[in-house]
């Protein structure tokens, strides 16, 4: 049995909705924003906005040609229910640019490339959420995520920065920086929306006194801690390490129970992302099973 058949068709046609929507909102950042006032979205559709500056070739059409082969490899790698949303992704965004009449709704270069970088990465962000593509470059940052764990718009951005060149090389230096500009806004709404403000903070606790620190955590706090066993290389001497993970809120207090334990400890505190398990967001299964063939 597939993912996508597990899955069930009333999830599958509440992913596709929440496709159209993301591809309606992206498709009104580009239209409406960065298209009229000559600036690039990211890889295949700033090649097809780029396709229609110079040669008048309709961008939606354009764009559903430019994403087949690409699709073809990112369907074969990610599995079935993924094919499945990156279809109706590629196809309601060609749609989409294709519906949605092109008028500049601003005519200040600044403001309609953070607007039209807000729409697009919005756009982005919630069909990356329920794990589908628009296509281009899009399937490219899909699949480095999948393989190395890079956030979707950092993979967005260097990918999308080829295309990017690509306009400013046709249409100037001046062109080529407003798009900059709204793909830099796009990738960080498009992490946003995957990472929300689930940033929490990871501490390590250096000390001799790691059980009092780790009873007092787990006491006062209600949070876990993992202890393993470490060596000073200067020392030579054998030192209790505990990994805590706490809420930015938290920190404060836990850097008060590792002071009044032991105010000679080593605490290492630095941010994270998507911290998953108990105490924090239930880690989901995958709607898809990735095929690694040869």
């Amino acid at each position: 049995m597939t993912a996508a058949a597990t899955r069930g068709a009333p999830g599958l046609f509440r992913d596709v909705l929440a496709v159209a929507l993301g591809a309606g909102i992206s498709g009104t950042g580009v239209n409406l924003f960065i298209l009229p006032n000559h600036m690039a979205d990211g890889g295949l559709t700033g090649l097809a906005i780029l396709l229609y500056d110079l040669l008048r070739l309709p961008v939606g059409p354009m764009l559903l040609v430019l994403n087949v082969p690409l699709f073809a490899l990112a369907s074969w790698v990610l599995g079935a229910a993924f094919a499945v949303r990156s279809v109706a992704g590629i196809v309601l965004l060609s749609l989409a640019l294709t519906l949605i009449p092109i008028h500049a709704a601003v005519h200040v270069k600044l403001l309609a490339a953070v607007y039209g970088g807000l729409l697009s990465g919005g756009g982005l962000g919630i069909v990356f959420r329920i794990g589908g593509s628009t296509g281009g470059t899009d399937l490219v940052a899909r699949l480095l995520r999948h393989y190395f764990g890079t956030p979707l718009g950092v993979g967005l951005l260097g990918s999308d920065f080829v295309g990017v060149a690509l306009f400013g090389l046709a249409e100037g230096a001046t062109a080529a920086m407003y798009s900059l500009i709204a793909l830099f806004v796009g990738t960080r709404v498009v992490d946003f929306l995957m990472d929300g403000l689930d940033v929490q903070r990871a501490c390590l606790i250096i000390s001799n006194e790691a059980n009092a620190i780790a009873q007092a955590v787990m006491q006062e706090l209600g949070r876990g801690a993992t202890h393993w066993e470490g060596k000073g290389m200067y020392s030579g001497a054998d030192r209790p390490v505990l990994l805590v993970i706490v809420s930015r809120f938290e920190t404060v207090r836990l850097k008060s129970i590792v002071a009044r334990a032991d105010p000679e400890a080593f605490l290492i505190i630095h941010q994270v992302h998507e911290v998953l398990g108990e105490g924090f967001r239930t880690l989901e299964r995958p709607t898809h099973s990735p095929r690694l063939g040869a």
